[in-house]
């Protein structure tokens, strides 16, 4: 049975999903920075995956990081699995500017965290649900 690592459950917000993966968002306002995770039990590594879960996996994270290049006019993205501090498989999305707080640097403990101000959440929710279109599916439990 899939559980979501306490860690990112704890960091971040769960906005929807797609077929394979929980399409999360790190409480950090400097960056839009989104966290997609695998919904298979027992999952640190791409590989361990099936194969048709790998091209799912590739295929969502292109989706979202296509759509969110072309809506933030991103200078770049950074799209990755760690996985040093959180095992959990979870591919990390954040659109990278020029003037963003950390840039060129990696975005992690650069600058402190900012928390999302109100109605900024249920934005980004809209604004993901344009972007994915059929592929997305709301989940609302941030209260």
């Amino acid at each position: 049975m899939f559980v979501l690592d306490s860690r990112l459950q704890q960091d971040s917000i769960e906005l929807g999903r797609l077929q394979l993966c929980s399409v999360l968002l790190s409480k950090d306002a400097n960056y839009p920075w989104f966290i997609l995770v695998p919904r298979r039990p027992d999952v640190s590594e791409l590989f361990d995956l099936n194969a048709a879960d790998q091209q799912q996996l590739w295929k969502e994270t292109t989706l979202l990081a296509e759509g969110l290049k072309a809506a933030y006019a991103a200078d770049k993205m950074n799209v990755a699995t760690l996985g040093n501090v959180v095992s959990q498989l979870h591919m990390h999305v954040i659109v990278r500017k020029r003037d963003d707080a950390a840039w060129p640097a990696p975005v992690w403990g650069r600058v402190p965290a900012i928390a999302y101000a109100p109605g900024q959440v249920q934005a980004l929710r809209v604004r993901l649900a344009q972007l994915l279109g059929s592929e997305w599916v709301e989940v609302r439990d941030d209260a």
